[in-house]
This record gives structure tokens, C-alpha cells and sequence, in this order.
């Protein structure tokens, strides 16, 4: 019989109306809380969401880029003179452009039978059939013969395979670092359009004529403070300001991203959209075998009437043009919105207070009498939300108000705070379903009984003519 009053009660609480009430409390201490809550939220939606984030803004974070680089200088290694075909690749490149700053050489290499080098797996040898003819070894240089041959100038055997000869590893030469190249400068010319506000810019300062232009970057070089507008870089500028050794860039190479980022206001005038510039190494550099950058080529020749080549290992430093861009304009629809938000977010200091009051001030509970009231057209005993309270009021109190008012909080602040989710898509239903749980919760704080199942009768007088505003004060308790 209980559990189907239970039910049908439950069934009748469900189509109830609840509607907030009113309620001055004379409490020195929850108004300190409350308007200190209020003053954090203010001015968190004042100075990061508005000033910081520019939520009045509609913004625009995939622009149309382009980039074309350009690397100059010229050096004297040696009895050789180096200018841009011979160490640029390319020599007129986009979003990625390299220098040569150390070579190895291997002359004269031939299509014919040699070695194997010692270091290469299963390639050391003492007799013919230590060697399988045929196998390819991917690690290796080429494809065994089936012999086992003297290495080269040295006592000891490995396999012959068939490849260009001699190997590199046997017969390379080095030659010392380019370390005049710290003085090669790249030139980086890069424009922008925003398609939504229709806007295009570019990274050279803009001039009458194209003389002027021409004779400012002939004469220039990228300073931060004195030249923004000068897109010509020197390397050495480029290695120390991604924290580089330069001279240890010529030995092992590496790669190093150049990031032109576009953070452009529209509000103001356009010429304060400008770029600014960061760099930073790109690749791993942690004792590696293969660390830093590197890359072989060949030039081949006729010696003898037969193909000839000379194999190339170049390292050097290979620049990575990489373009952010967001741009922002003034909007009513995420002004509306965003202004909205803040102010239904608000909210959320009413539901900390009235938590905090019904949970550690109002021990006599004449706070919860006076806030929580039932108002029937007829005289029936009801069952709502209110009278929640059949379970034991003890630990489950307490376990279902510190896990609710939690809910509460993660609730808010993931849907305001959320960074998969812009800002402005917040609605006030958030705050709203956060109070609602708080007065679940409230209410069944107030409501306990400590018996059970007696405690399924209505704990509070049905109230008709009840005042929408209370006056509550600490003398009450």
C-alpha cells in the first residue's frame, strides 16, 4: 500500500509548477559571499571574455595565404665561389626553402662490383658461402654477388655486392662548414585575405611607387621595433631567435619553422593589421643517429666513355613557412549573445548562496520554512520534488547535497568554458538546469524527516496566501 501512494503520489508531484520565490535574508556574512561571487563574475565576463576574447566580435580564423621566399648571398669557399644555385634548394621557393651549409663528396663513383660496408648486417664474411647471391639488403648498398671479398684496403671480408663503387661510407670526403652563410638572408613575401570581411593584406610595407619599394628592401633588414615591414631575415638572425647554435646548424643541419602570425583587429584601421614573426626548431635533436637535416644528390658526368657521378650529402637549414591568421570584426549577433550570457550567468551566485545558507547557516531551518512553501487550489495531500525525503537523512543528506552543488558547478562552468565550444553558443538554459538542481536538492535538505515510511506525509502546511517576498534575519533562529 505504501510503495502505491508512493507512486501515485509521485505521478500528481509530477505535473506541479515551481516557481522561485523571493526571499531578503538579514545575514552579514552570505552578503559579503554573494556580492564577492558577483564581483568574480563581473569581472571575469568584463576583462577576459569581452576585452581579452573580443566576444562582440565575429571572427574569422581560416584565411587564404600564399608565400614566396627567396634566398640571397654569395661566399667564397675555398677557390669556389657559392652563390644561390649552388647551395639554395630552391633556388626561388614557397612555404619551404633550404640552404646548404656542409657537403660530403664521393668522387668518381661507377656502376660496378665492390665491398660491402662492415657495419651492415650479416655483410662480414670469411668464405663464399657466408654470401647468398642475389639477397638485397634494404640497410645496405646494393645486391650480393655471392663472393666474399677483401674490404678494400683492409685484412678482414665482406660480401661483394654490385652498386655504384666505391662506397660512400669508405671513400667520402668532408669538407668544413659554410660559416659564411650566417650572412645569406631569405627573403619572405606573404599576403592574406580574409574572405569574410574582405579583406587583403601583405607583409611589405606599403609605398606610392614601386621604386620605393624597391629601394626600401634593397637596404633593409627584419627588426621587430625599427623595420616589421621588412620581410628579409638574416640566417643567423633566424638561428638565434630560435635559440640555435649556428655553428652547430652548419654541422648536423636542422629545420626551423618560421611562423608569420596574423592577429588582426578590424575595428581599427587597417593598417595596424600587421604580422608578427616567431621561430622555433622544428625537428628532434636528442642524440639521434639521424638527427638534423640532410638530403643527397648527385652530378653525373662521362669519364672513359662510361657514367660517372659525384654522390652529394648536404646538410644544411631548412626553413618551414608556416601562416596563423584571425581576424575579428564588431557583430550585434555575438554582442547579444555573449551580453545575454553574462548576465544570466549571474546565476550562479544565488545558487552558491542559497546553497551555502541551507547547508551550513540555517540549522533551525527557518530559512528552508520560509523559502520553500506549496500553494494548492484543494486541499490534498501532494506529492512533489519538495517532499523527497523518505530516504534516511543522514549520510545521504549529505552525500546528495555535496554531489549536487559539485554537479552544479562543473555544469556552469563547462559550458562557458569549454574550448570546443565558442564562447557566444552559451545559453542561459545552463544556468537555469544548475538551479533546478539546486532546488531538488534544497528542497529535500529541507524536507527530512527521520522517520520512514511515516515520513511520506506533507512535512510543511500548504500555504494559500503565502507573501512572494519573506524577510528573514538572524534573530529569527
Amino acid at each position: 500500500m505504501g510503495l502505491h501512494n508512493f507512486l501515485k503520489e509521485y505521478i500528481h508531484g509530477f505535473w506541479d509548477y515551481e516557481t522561485p520565490k523571493v526571499m531578503v535574508v538579514k545575514n552579514r556574512t552570505l552578503g559579503v559571499i554573494y556580492r564577492s561571487v558577483q564581483f568574480l563574475v563581473i569581472t571575469y565576463f568584463i576583462w577576459y571574455v569581452f576585452i581579452s576574447q573580443k566576444a562582440y566580435q565575429e571572427s574569422e580564423t581560416r584565411p587564404e595565404s600564399s608565400v614566396y621566399t627567396l634566398m640571397k648571398g654569395s661566399a667564397i669557399h675555398g677557390d669556389e665561389i657559392l652563390d644561390t644555385v649552388e647551395y639554395a634548394r630552391p633556388s626561388e621557393g614557397g612555404d619551404v626553402i633550404s640552404t646548404i651549409l656542409r657537403r660530403e663528396f664521393t668522387f668518381n663513383q661507377r656502376q660496378d662490383t665492390c665491398a660491402e660496408h662492415f657495419n651492415v648486417a650479416d655483410a662480414n664474411c670469411t668464405t663464399d658461402s657466408d654470401c647468398v647471391e642475389g639477397e638485397v639488403n634494404f640497410n645496405g648498398h646494393g645486391r650480393r654477388t655471392g663472393r666474399c671479398v677483401q674490404y678494400y684496403n683492409h685484412t678482414f671480408k665482406t660480401c661483394e655486392i654490385q652498386t655504384w663503387c666505391p662506397i660512400e661510407e669508405y671513400a667520402v670526403v668532408r669538407e668544413p662548414p659554410l660559416e659564411e652563410a650566417i650572412n645569406f638572408t631569405v627573403f619572405i613575401r606573404n599576403s592574406i585575405h580574409f574572405p569574410k570581411f574582405k579583406v587583403l593584406r601583405g607583409n611589405i610595407k606599403d609605398a606610392r611607387n614601386k621604386r620605393d619599394i624597391k629601394r626600401y628592401l634593397n637596404k633593409c633588414h627584419y627588426d621587430e621595433e625599427s623595420d616589421p615591414y621588412c620581410p628579409i631575415f638574416r640566417l643567423g638572425y633566424i638561428a638565434a631567435q630560435a635559440r640555435e647554435n649556428f655553428s652547430e646548424l652548419c654541422n648536423t643541419g636542422g629545420v626551423i619553422g618560421v611562423f608569420i602570425n596574423w592577429k588582426c583587429n578590424l575595428d581599427l584601421d587597417p593598417s595596424h593589421c600587421k604580422p608578427t614573426y616567431s621561430f622555433r626548431r622544428l625537428d628532434l635533436r636528442k642524440d639521434l643517429p639521424d638527427a638534423g637535416y640532410y638530403y643527397r644528390f648527385a652530378k653525373y658526368y662521362s669519364k672513359d666513355g662510361e657514367e660517372t657521378r659525384t654522390l652529394i650529402k648536404a646538410y644544411g637549414i631548412r626553413l618551414d613557412i608556416i601562416v596563423h591568421g584571425h581576424a575579428g570584426k564588431f557583430s550585434p549577433i555575438p554582442t547579444i549573445i555573449s551580453t545575454v550570457t553574462a548576465m544570466t550567468s549571474v546565476g550562479i551566485c544565488t545558487i552558491i548562496c542559497d546553497w551555502i545558507m541551507l547547508t551550513f547557516i540555517d540549522k533551525n531551518e527557518v530559512y528552508s520554512e520560509r523559502k520553500f512553501d506549496e500553494v494548492s487550489n484543494k486541499k490534498r495531500y501532494s506529492f512533489s520534488a519538495t517532499q523527497f525525503h523518505f530516504l534516511s537523512p543522514g549520510l545521504v543528506e549529505n552525500a546528495v547535497n555535496y554531489y549536487c552543488v559539485l554537479l552544479t558547478v562543473f555544469l556552469f562552468l563547462g559550458t562557458i568554458l569549454s574550448p570546443q565550444i565558442p564562447y557566444p553558443q552559451s545559453s542561459a538554459t545552463s544556468t537555469a538546469s544548475a538551479r533546478t538542481i539546486l532546488t531538488c536538492l534544497t528542497a529535500y535538505r529541507c524536507d527530512q524527516s527521520p522517520r520512514w515510511p511515516s515520513a511520506w506525509t506533507p512535512h510543511h502546511r500548504l500555504r494559500q496566501n503565502s507573501n512572494c517576498i519573506s524577510g528573514v534575519s538572524d534573530s529569527s533562529l
